[in-house]
């Protein structure tokens, strides 16, 4: 249940439609769907304005089916994040609304409720696109507008100054970068937008697997940077929906 949902059922308790006691037992029902080896939170948009999301990895594709369509159920999209090509096919047999979206490596049943309010994914390198499309479509399922900015690394950063009024017109920005993560500090520095730094595993050696990416986006010099850990495309894309979310309200 959503605040669109909620919305809904008290209004026809107000008008008469529904009982109070019908309500009720509406309510008391929903909070978690026990499956047996998941319990489903079904109350979680309510509380967080977004439905619960399956991380896939360690799942087997029979729970995954399970969870999607309890989930899609009382949610207009639903997402599982960390998937391969191989558990989607699983997946689509038995949902065959399912789809794949590469390479965010997410499956995604259902369709978002448009939502006004914008953010902008931004990546250092092709390489780092993986972690930034997580980071965008997950945003996407939230139903608001997603503006990519790819391949705009600090080699070459005449790119990154063409698409300045993108990112100042955004609520949030996701900044995607491996090797040193400067890029982050860099667009934290040109805009008065919260940026969200997503430090990723890709560079050589020294970089140690994303560590040094995150320590320099840790240690950025520009103000209002925040960081999530190594390769959260996910935790990065929620946050900045989020960010867009409370804008458009106030």
């Amino acid at each position: 249940m959503d605040q669109a949902s909620l919305r809904t059922l008290l209004e026809a308790v107000a008008s008469g439609q529904l009982s109070a006691t019908e309500a009720l037992r509406r309510l008391r029902d929903l909070p978690f769907e026990d499956l047996g080896h998941t319990k489903v939170d079904h109350h979680r948009a309510l509380r967080t304005g977004f439905p619960e999301v399956v991380f896939s990895p360690g799942k087997t594709s029979e729970q995954i089916c399970e969870i999607l369509a309890s989930l899609h159920a009382q949610a207009p999209v639903v997402i599982a994040t960390r998937a391969d090509r191989e558990l989607y096919e699983a997946v689509c047999r038995q949902v065959p609304e399912a789809e794949y979206r590469d390479p965010a490596r997410i499956i995604w049943v259902g369709q978002p409720v448009p939502a006004p309010g914008q953010v902008a994914v931004v990546s250092a390198g092709t390489s780092d696109l993986p972690v930034a499309e997580e980071a965008a479509v997950t945003a996407e399922a939230t139903g608001i507008t997603v503006h990519r900015v790819y391949d705009v690394g600090v080699a070459g950063l005449h790119r990154l100054l063409n698409y300045l009024e993108v990112l100042r017109d955004s609520a949030a920005i996701v900044v995607v970068a491996g090797m040193e993560g400067a890029l982050a500090s860099v667009v934290g520095g040109l805009v008065d937008t919260p940026v969200i730094g997503v430090p990723t595993s890709i560079g050589y050696g020294a970089s140690f697997h994303g560590l040094a990416a995150l320590l320099g986006m840790l240690n950025s010099c520009a103000t209002g940077v925040a960081v999530v850990n190594i390769d959260n495309g996910f935790g990065a894309g929620y946050f900045a929906a989020l960010l867009a979310a409370r804008q458009t309200r106030s």
